[in-house]
């Protein structure tokens, strides 16, 4: 009898995030008999929030947020793929990378992470109840006073909007240490924020995106969300009581959906693994073309890699979404990732808040931000 060599995963708990790879582990153990894979799940807000460190004492392999590869770096928790990974292959899924998705995982010169799942923030309408997406925020505006816009407020997409808008008026948030916020452009977007907070339901405060595609599905009350990562099994007929359509992003200046903030997550593989080479196999291959326009996308998966975003299977199981929102993904800002980053990620986004619901003024806020991102770089 074959002993068998178990590797465990860990991943977050939306179907999105826990089919796919549930189908492909199948796969991959018909392949190889002598491989079982088991995944665990967490939540979304604990995707977001737990340091990868922790989950690599317990865990093989991790699907993980691009923002932690500083820290990464810094506790020498992962496995670098580029050191494991077949150098073919890797080439194969960088020329294969939907917008900066592959480069997201790349830090301090190695690839921590392979990209399975591309997101960024898109706008996501009821198409029975608007006839076409919105292309400006003073149209956004007008339809959130008439009490027709949900949008997730919820820490840290309150911040990633903040990114979004900056980055759409040409001067994007720092990213390196001693880089400034620009000061009109911040002012420019905490007024449009600011607008639509005092324009939507306060129940927004507590929503993250699968809460508020969840209330844009159900019911008729909200046609649409200028803001949402994508979440493109929403848009499958069946997947909620009403299909959601995604499309590019609202923009507040003048140079199209350009510099939404880059979401998706990528898998990687503990440092701490007795089985780094079979890890890499597997990552490898559930991150290729063939697995991610197939068995990937056909388990309510998100794939990260183009060739699946250009199929036209797979794209016409979501209503487009793919084709629909390539030009935001493509042009999409990547997020600063130096170790200390998550801690500002929370901060930033709880100053954000507070100026929303009035606690302090626009510019005090943008004074807290740059302090507290400047104090969050190493010493």
């Amino acid at each position: 009898m074959v002993e068998k060599r178990t590797l465990r995963g860990m991943t977050w708990s939306d179907p999105r995030g826990y089919d796919p790879l549930i189908a492909a582990s199948a796969a991959f153990a018909q392949r190889h008999p002598d491989v079982e894979l088991t995944w665990d799940k967490r939540s979304l807000q604990g995707f977001e929030s737990t340091p990868v460190e922790t989950l690599a004492r317990d865990y093989d392999l991790m699907i993980i947020d691009h923002p932690h590869v500083g820290a990464i770096v810094d506790e020498d928790c992962l496995l670098p793929i580029d050191m494991h990974g077949d150098p073919e292959a890797l080439k194969r899924l960088e020329a294969q990378t939907v917008g900066k998705s592959f480069h997201s995982y790349f830090y301090g010169g190695h690839q921590w992470a392979l990209p399975v799942d591309a997101a960024c923030q898109v706008q996501a309408i009821r198409p029975d109840l608007i006839p076409r997406p919105l292309t400006t925020y003073a149209q956004v505006l007008e339809l959130a006073r008439a009490g027709g816009v949900v949008w997730p407020l919820r820490p840290p997409h309150v911040l990633m909007a903040l990114y979004t808008l900056t980055a759409n008026l040409g001067a994007s948030f720092p990213v390196t240490r001693g880089a400034q916020i620009n000061r009109a452009a911040g002012r420019t977007a905490l007024a449009t924020m600011q607008a639509l907070y005092d324009a939507v339901d306060p129940a927004c405060r507590e929503m993250d995106p699968i809460a508020a595609l969840d209330a844009l599905a159900e019911g008729n009350r909200f046609a649409l969300c200028p803001l949402t990562y994508l979440y493109a099994p929403y848009a499958a007929h069946g997947y909620r009581t009403h299909p959601i359509a995604f499309h590019d992003m609202p923009t507040l200046g003048r140079s199209g959906p350009l510099g939404s903030a880059l979401g998706g997550t990528g898998i990687a593989i503990s440092s701490r693994t007795a089985h780094p080479e079979l890890c890499s196999a597997f990552a490898l291959w559930v991150a290729s073309d063939t697995v991610q326009r197939g068995l990937y996308a056909q388990n309510n998966g998100q794939p990260g890699n183009a060739v699946a975003w250009g199929d036209t299977d797979v794209n016409a199981a979501v209503g487009n979404a793919y084709a629909n929102t390539r030009m935001t993904h493509e042009a999409a800002w990547l997020r600063p990732r130096h170790a200390g980053y998550m801690g500002f990620q929370e901060d930033g986004s709880l100053i954000l808040l507070d100026a929303l619901a009035g606690k302090t003024a626009p510019d005090t806020a943008l004074d807290a931000l740059q302090t507290r991102f400047d104090e969050s770089f190493p010493t």
